[in-house]
Formats: structure tokens, C-alpha cells, sequence
């Protein structure tokens, strides 16, 4: 029997299914009572999750990132679904098709790469090149990139998320610039493989998709400036001569600057012709992926209208279909 997907779930219907627990938290109602909150996800999306009447001996059942059955009601609650948990069991990882919860193959990650090594080792600047490599040979570093999202909830939210979402960036990149002459190809190029680089110590998949302690307390901006510092290191002892200083200022300013407002979290706003352009491409990008996902996802499946969301702040017209 084929089984049935976050995406699948309809209003008040019963669940009997296996997903991936995330963030889970053991929490007092208002009469003091306990019940147990977290999230439930496979490859199609990630729903709430609530199980009245919990208590501890439940809470210690499993971990975060474990697999579980899970046993009760959807709901529709607030515009989104959600599901009402009855009973909850730990199951075996090897119990499991892990290709259900894969959002990208194994082999489709690969592939990423292969592109993304391409397009960085076709970089015509010398300087530039050489630091782009010194990325491409930390095999720590991919390790982590190959893996980490672009984010936990909005975009590109699974496990090789920010390669893929970089990978797309860089194609968007190159097609723009030649409208506009007075951007630098190659350094764009860097910008959008460092904007978000701090997220591989700012996010984790080792219990779910959640924030590091240094994710919490430094976030991924800082992260990433320290990275390319690192990396700058390591490109001088490659080319055996000083980074250019100014190179260095410009690849460190587009990665502060690519949230675009200081209310939205950057120290900086963009103040090059390429921090401008990353910081709409990025907003392009991400912006787009969590439209189309949040179509797909969308419970409201009799109406021509999604439910309000709160990422786009309105809701969002899927048409007729006629």
C-alpha cells in the first residue's frame, strides 16, 4: 500500500503513517496539563503536530530527526493542516524507504556539484579562481554544504537545499549580466556562493532541520564572513601572493548586505552593483520557491485561493483550473 504524504493529507482524515519528528517540545496548556508539540515531515512538505495528555515517558519515546508512527486526526487549524496524535512509536531506520523523505537523490546532489564545480572553475579571474578552489578541495566544507538547507522553513527547506538554491542562482546570474554591463560576472558569481555559506554552522540535519547553538548566537552572516576569511588563507598559500584587499571587501559586503534592509537582519545595506543585484536575485529565488510550494502544499483544495500566508503576507491566487 502506497503511503500517504504530508502533501496528501486531507481535513479529518484519519493518519496512520510513518514521517520524520522534528522539534519537539513538551509544553503546559493553560490548565497545567502537558502536551506534546513538534513537527512531522517527508519529502512533500512538513506539517504541526500536537498529541493531548502527553507526559514525559511519551516526550523520551524518540528524538528529534527520528523516524515515528504516527497514529490520529488531521485537522485544518488556523489555514494550515495539522494533526491531532493519538499514539506515537520510534520505528527503525531500517524499516524505512529513505527515498520518501528525500527531497533530492543522492545522485541529483551529485550532479549539483558536478555543475557547481564547473561554473566555479570557469571564474576568469585568477584571484577569484584560486578561491573558489580552495572551496571546492575543503572536503570538511562540502561535506556540510552538500547536505545543509537554504533554510527551515521557507525556501528550499530540505537536506541539500542551499546547494541546489545555489546552483540555481548562479544559472540566474549569468543571465542577467550581460543586461547589465556594469556588474562583474565573476564576482556576482562569488557573492552567490558565499551569501549564505555561514548556514553549514548556522543549521543543522542531525535531529531534523534545526538551528545550531552557533546558529542561535552568531547566525549565518557572521559565519560567513568567517569563512571566506578562512578560505582567503587558504588561497594566498595556494597562489603564494596576498588576496586583494579590495576583492576581499566587496565578497565580504555582499554576504552582510544580501538581506537587502537592516530590519530584515544585514548590518548593511547593498552598496555595489553586485551586493544589489545578489540581493534581488536571492529574493528572486527564494521568493519564487516558497510560492510554488506553498500551491503545492496548500490545504484549501475547493477554493481558487490559498489560505493567508504568513511568509507573502496574503494570500495567493492558484486560478480555476479551468
Amino acid at each position: 500500500m502506497a503511503r500517504r504524504s504530508v502533501s496528501q493529507l486531507g481535513e479529518n482524515e484519519s493518519v496512520n503513517e510513518v514521517f520524520v519528528a522534528s522539534s519537539k517540545q513538551l509544553r503546559p496548556n493553560r490548565q497545567g496539563n502537558l502536551y506534546l508539540q513538534m513537527q512531522l515531515s517527508d519529502k512533500t512538505g512538513i506539517v504541526n503536530a500536537m498529541m493531548w495528555n502527553a507526559n514525559d515517558s511519551i516526550y523520551k519515546r524518540f528524538e528529534d530527526g527520528d523516524f515515528v508512527r504516527i497514529q490520529g486526526t488531521s485537522q485544518f487549524y488556523n489555514g494550515s493542516m495539522q494533526v491531532i496524535v493519538t499514539q506515537i512509536e520510534k520505528v527503525d531506520p531500517n524499516a524505512v524507504d529513505q527515498s520518501d523523505f528525500m527531497q533530492l537523490s543522492p545522485q541529483q546532489v551529485e550532479q549539483l556539484l558536478k555543475e557547481l564545480a564547473a561554473q566555479l572553475r570557469g571564474i576568469r579571474n585568477i584571484h577569484l579562481r584560486n578561491l573558489a578552489e580552495c572551496f571546492l578541495i575543503d572536503e570538511s566544507l562540502i561535506s556540510r554544504f552538500r547536505v545543509v538547507p537554504a533554510g527551515i522553513k521557507n525556501h528550499h527547506a530540505y537536506e541539500g537545499g542551499l546547494l541546489e538554491h545555489v546552483v540555481n542562482l548562479i544559472q540566474i546570474a549569468k543571465a542577467i549580466v550581460p543586461f547589465y554591463p556594469q556588474v562583474d560576472e565573476d564576482l556576482l558569481v562569488m557573492g552567490v556562493l558565499f551569501h549564505d555559506l555561514g548556514k553549514v554552522d548556522e543549521l543543522s540535519t542531525d535531529k531534523g532541520l534545526a538551528y545550531s547553538d552557533e546558529g542561535q548566537l552568531i547566525g549565518h552572516l557572521v559565519s560567513g564572513v568567517s569563512i571566506v576569511d578562512r578560505l582567503i588563507v587558504e588561497a594566498e598559500k595556494l597562489s603564494g601572493e596576498p588576496f586583494p584587499q579590495e576583492l576581499a571587501l566587496r565578497i565580504k559586503h555582499m554576504v552582510v548586505s544580501h538581506h537587502g534592509r537592516l530590519e530584515y537582519g544585514s548590518p548593511k545595506v547593498p552598496m555595489t552593483a553586485e551586493a544589489l543585484a545578489l540581493h534581488y536575485l536571492d529574493s528572486l529565488d527564494a521568493h519564487m520557491h516558497g510560492f510554488d510550494k506553498l500551491l503545492a502544499d496548500d490545504a484549501n483544495s475547493d477554493s481558487n485561493w490559498t489560505s493567508y500566508s504568513p511568509q507573502f503576507g496574503r494570500k495567493l491566487y492558484k486560478g480555476s483550473g479551468s
